[in-house]
């Protein structure tokens, strides 16, 4: 019997993703095993993942285990993959996505993100977050905050700040929806590309008949249309976790929508436009759109974000 070896990493979220993953794979009649292992941005909770540097923060330990035939695939939350991936590697699944929406998690179920005459400060780690906060909630403060989501319920509960921003998808898989105080409309804070979505990923040496097994089992083709439109406009930005771009793609029958944008670091400015399409055309979008936000000002609010953020590196 055919046995996938899958890889992931040591977190709750990780560990739930995998385990929905490896339930698929079983319900199929295939047999699993899963490896488990720490990446960089496990480590590393002391600095944002913007000064980490985004490339590889999350994949770069398992994709040297897929490089070298320890494990099959491994498994990701799609927001964290590059929009490049290194040579030799590829997206091979997307899951069916859970609601893409930012939300408020808090202790205190009266917070109230416009009254102005309470000092609030929230946590978050999320560049993107940071600036859609001052765009919409300029009197609001932040503070960065890593780990895991029960570890930044424990840090908010000792007092580091009022509420933590997160994401709906790992929220209700952590069963923490009691604690949601606010869900941040899409069209206000627009996701991360990919949020909501587990990435499967997967050395090109993998054997075919494997690549097509795995596919076969957990590959939505709806998730894959949005995602692979969403990926090729942050690609198109030569973007990641370290830069506050955003992109949403939805699916009308066979027709495509897609807005994107990108947000000053100050929340003062953006960039933003939609495209919509035939659900074949969704790359062509999604790099057209990138084009569009980059020949509009974009290419300029870029390198102003990447010299402020060189300069709060030095």
């Amino acid at each position: 019997m055919t046995r996938i070896r899958i890889g992931s990493r040591k977190s709750k979220l990780a560990m739930w993703q995998t385990y929905y993953v490896e339930g698929l794979l079983k319900k199929a009649g295939i047999e699993t095993e899963i490896i488990t292992m720490e990446t960089k941005g496990d480590k590393i909770l002391n600095t944002s993942i913007a000064k980490i540097g985004s490339k590889g923060v999350f994949t770069e330990e398992l994709e040297e285990q897929l490089a070298t035939g320890g494990i099959d695939i491994a498994v990701h939350s799609a927001k964290d993959m590059p929009s490049r991936l290194p040579g030799g590697f590829s997206l091979i699944a997307f899951t069916a996505r859970e609601k893409a929406n930012d939300v408020l998690l808090s202790f205190n179920p009266e917070l109230d993100l416009d009254d102005r005459e309470k000092k609030i400060v929230l946590g978050t780690s999320s560049v993107r977050r940071r600036a859609l906060l001052k765009m919409h909630y300029p009197h609001v403060e932040t503070v960065d905050i890593r780990g895991n989501l029960q570890t930044r319920a424990r840090k908010m509960k000792e007092g580091l700040c009022d509420g933590v921003l997160l994401a709906y998808a790992g929220v209700h898989r952590m069963e923490m929806e009691e604690m949601i105080v606010k869900i941040f409309p899409e069209d206000q804070f627009i996701p991360p590309v990919g949020q909501g979505c587990i990435a499967i990923e997967a050395a090109d040496s993998l054997p075919r008949e494997k690549k097509e097994m795995v596919r076969k089992c957990l590959n939505n083709d709806d998730s894959e249309t949005c995602l692979l439109a969403e990926r090729a406009f942050l690609r198109k930005l030569e973007g990641g976790c370290s830069i506050p771009a955003y992109a949403l793609a939805t699916l009308a029958g066979d027709e495509l929508t897609l807005v994107g944008g990108l947000v000053s670091l100050d929340g003062r400015r953006k960039v933003q436009s939609i495209r919509t399409g035939h659900k074949e055309e969704g790359v062509a979008m999604g790099e057209e759109l990138g084009e569009f936000v980059l020949t509009n000002g974009g290419r300029e609010l870029l390198a102003e974000i990447r010299r402020k953020q060189a300069e709060e590196e030095q």
